[in-house]
């Protein structure tokens, strides 16, 4: 069993919203505040995943290319994605591999 789960729960899903045409941002099945969205281009993937009450957002960014990643944490969602892309593509990262703040 994983953290907080109890014996006989079940596993629960991010949702769509059903009114979207192109839903960007999926919602905790229960707990709408708690967001996940993904979003790329050419060269990174960008996870970006709220806290539990929709405030603070924690970022993994991913280079498409090689796999590697970082992870960054921050209250505005704009500065944790800008912090794991500096964390992903610096030089240091690419030494190490992966990286997380």
């Amino acid at each position: 069993m994983t953290p907080g789960q109890r014996r006989g729960s079940r596993w629960t899903s991010f949702l769509a919203g059903s009114n979207a045409e192109k839903p960007h941002v999926l919602r905790e099945d229960g707990n709408p505040a708690h967001r996940v969205r993904v979003e790329h281009n050419a060269a990174t993937l960008l996870v970006h995943l709220s806290g539990e009450d929709g405030k603070a957002w924690t970022v993994m960014a991913v280079d498409r290319a090689t796999r590697r990643w970082a992870v960054a944490q921050a209250p505005r969602q704009l500065d944790a994605a800008e912090e794991a892309c500096v964390l992903l593509y610096s030089d240091a990262q690419a030494a190490t591999g992966s990286r997380q703040v």
